[in-house]
């Protein structure tokens, strides 16, 4: 008798950690498949409810583990060492381990309200922390997996990026209260899935709507996007090559503005340009911008020695060269450049637009601030790595959706994409496409104030205090 009961727990263990672990691998890879990570906590839950705390603390540790393997290749591609990813990971399966022993403690103390919003609050802190402590931001949040699911993603506007990891996180945890208490309180157990569920019918609600309304009064914007990754315009190019592709680009940037294109967006770090010797390479796009009348953004490495700037320049028909300099730099293959601290705004045809660099769309802060500045567009130079083309390539979408404005990104090695502040990808095509992919579409230079926008980070807090009082719960009575 004691070997079947050994054999069934280890059954259940397998088949849980098995099933957490994929739901977790295709749910949250570079590609993920959006309805499985509502599910991917559920199995190591109702697992961790019958089985000792280290047992629970094991198989919930391995399955975040084994189903992160699914971004190994990612890391390869980025010629990372096995311990970065080992350790990004492991940090990550720690706090899994300690949100689902936190849920474990207290569901089975009988404050089974508290388990439900702590084992969410604590994955959200988790990810807020990270978020302003790494030099990623939020790249990695669960919440990306849900980029299609277009209600959901609408909570963003409210919430940003932490709603909607606490709603990941509540839904099973939701699922195993309720298959915990049905045996012996099972109005209890209808009470906190009921709950559960609600809030999650509440916000597609809401999601529905807000897609549903028209959008607000203002003008649409013809964008067009350039990209050409032919190996001959690979790297960053310098000194006569460097003039060669400045004139390869204009020459394409004025066939899409021979097809109506108003603003026209190029690739981050298409060429080093030094100072002082800029006056050539300025004077091929401000002269076509002259020319054709339309808005041309250009990535480039600035070198000022003895400092370098990852660096967009906006040339506008009749009027002052601007420059952007990145914020965010992706370590270890921009820490020689020196980061930015200002806004770049222009005047658009109808609304603010504004200008950030590829991973500087990763941060929710600097992209709030443009939605402060009532910026209707964002026009964003990138550069991928084509695996995440639209793993990193999308993160964008999101900031779009929290700060109320479209954007438009060009990457190298990615996507060509534009999309809307609700979330809709109005265009987009690979880099890869042709010699010079191109991309027109029809962008709304709308701004749309989010309460996201006013209120920042509220529900990330709201999360953290979430967290510290249910820890008290620990040693207090039940629900």
């Amino acid at each position: 008798m004691a070997f079947a009961i050994d054999y069934r727990r280890s059954a259940a263990a397998l088949a849980a950690f098995v099933l957490t672990s994929v739901l977790f691998w295709f749910g949250n890879d570079l590609d993920p498949w959006w309805p499985l990570l509502w599910f991917a906590p559920l199995p190591v839950l109702l697992f961790a409810l019958r089985s000792s705390w280290w047992g629970a603390a094991l198989l919930a540790g391995l399955s975040v583990l084994a189903g992160s393997l699914s971004m190994w290749h990612y890391f390869r591609v980025l010629h990372a060492p096995f311990w970065v990813w080992a350790a990004v990971y492991s940090i990550a399966a720690l706090v899994f381990v300690a949100a689902v022993l936190l849920f474990r403690a207290l569901l089975r103390r009988g404050a089974f309200w508290s388990a439900l919003l702590a084992f969410p609050a604590a994955w959200v802190t988790y990810e807020y922390a990270r978020n302003l402590l790494t030099p990623h931001g939020t790249a990695g949040s669960f919440a990306y997996s849900q980029l299609d699911f277009l209600p959901f993603l609408q909570l963003a506007s409210i919430t940003g990026p932490w709603g909607m990891s606490f709603l990941l996180f509540l839904f099973p945890a939701a699922l195993a209260v309720g298959v915990h208490l049905h045996p012996t309180a099972p109005k209890q157990a209808w009470r906190v899935v009921g709950a559960g569920l609600g809030v999650l019918v509440l916000v597609l609600i809401f999601g529905a709507v807000r897609l549903a309304l028209p959008a607000p009064p203002g003008q649409e914007v013809t964008v067009g996007l350039l990209s050409s990754d032919e190996a001959a315009n690979g790297g960053v190019v310098e000194g006569v090559e460097a003039e060669r592709l400045f004139r390869d680009y204009a020459r394409e940037a004025e066939k899409l503005a021979a097809r109506g294109a108003q603003v026209i967006v190029l690739p981050e770090k298409l060429a080093a340009i030094v100072d002082p010797d800029t006056k050539s390479s300025d004077a091929i796009f401000q002269s076509l911008a002259d020319k054709i009348k339309a808005t041309i953004v250009v990535g480039v490495v600035y070198v000022a020695l003895p400092t370098k700037y990852n660096e967009a320049r906006v040339y506008a028909p009749g009027a002052p060269m601007l420059r952007y300099d990145k914020h965010h730099m992706l370590p270890p293959f921009e820490s020689n450049l020196q980061p930015g601290t200002t806004l770049t705004l222009m005047p658009g045809r109808s609304q603010t637009w504004g200008v950030a660099i590829c991973k500087d769309m990763d941060f929710t802060q600097l992209s709030r601030e443009y939605g402060e500045a009532g910026a209707g567009l964002m026009l964003a130079p990138a550069w991928d790595f084509n695996v995440d083309r639209g793993w990193h390539g999308h993160i964008a979408v999101m900031r779009g959706v929290e700060s109320g404005f479209s954007v438009v990104r060009a990457a190298r090695n990615g996507y060509l994409t534009v999309s809307d502040n609700r979330g809709k990808i109005l265009a987009e095509t690979r880099s890869d496409s042709a010699p010079f992919a191109a991309l027109m579409a029809q962008a709304p230079a709308i701004h749309d104030r989010t309460l996201y926008v006013l209120f920042g980070d509220w529900f990330a807090w709201l999360s953290i205090g979430i967290l510290a009082f249910t820890l008290t719960r620990i040693f207090a009575k039940a629900d």
